[in-house]
């Protein structure tokens, strides 16, 4: 879906690194880019080919990097990798991650027998804070990890308008991801600050739901939202 934009100049020229080449970090990147935004795709394997028919499907506002490379030039970055890895491997980009803004949507679970999330990596924290205490120099914000993935960048899609929650720390940080969040087509009454980044544990418990829907439902786009 091409989206009709209104950025500034400034928003348009945000270079936005996703780490995390999967279904959420592809769904990201082809959204924003069409939103006006140069984004890099971060993958784990910088060997990895690049087909000319995956360069024609993202779009040519999407390139590809290693992940060290994509955090580094990038001015924002999006963690869309496994959250039961991330901690680690976020931690060893502190230096690259510097000064900018880390927008995690990820969840850090542990898989039941069937292989959907089965238990929290950090109960009684959450990842969002386990990365702030590891990247005091980064300003990290936590959204998106409350829904499939195809909602993230559909929200309009589903029946009931869904919620994107916010915690982080930094007012203006999350001020800027309220921004991207409005060019993935999110809407200012579907967007819920919650405060600071202690409030994301409430968020990525939320995830011990899916899997039970999951099962009675299948793959059927979802959100955790809040009713008024």
């Amino acid at each position: 879906m091409t989206r009709t934009t209104h950025l500034t100049e400034r928003t348009r020229m945000t270079r936005i690194g996703i780490l995390g080449a999967g279904r959420v970090g592809t769904h990201l990147a082809r959204a924003l880019s069409e939103a006006g935004h140069d984004v890099v795709l971060g993958r784990r394997d910088p060997t990895q080919a690049t087909t000319a028919a995956t360069r024609a499907t993202m779009g040519p506002r999407i390139s590809f990097a290693d992940q060290r490379t994509t955090a580094r030039t990038a001015e924002i970055v999006i963690n869309a990798t496994p959250g039961d890895g991330a901690l680690d491997l976020l931690a060893g980009l502190r230096t690259e991650l510097a000064g900018k803004i880390l927008v995690d949507v990820s969840n850090a679970t542990r898989d039941a027998a069937d292989g959907l999330p089965g238990d929290l990596c950090h109960p009684g924290s959450s990842l969002a804070e386990k990365l702030q205490a590891a990247l005091p120099d980064t300003q990290v914000v936590k959204t998106l990890n409350t829904m499939l993935f195809m909602v993230m960048t559909a929200p309009e899609s589903l029946a009931t308008p869904p919620t994107a929650y916010l915690s982080g720390d930094d007012a203006q940080a999350k001020k800027t991801v309220t921004g991207l969040l409005h060019d993935l087509g999110w809407r200012p009454a579907w967007i819920e600050d919650l405060g600071d980044v202690t409030t994301a544990r409430a968020t990525e418990a939320m995830i011990l739901v899916v899997p039970h829907v999951l099962r009675r439902h299948g793959f059927t786009p979802f959100a955790v939202s809040l009713a008024r």
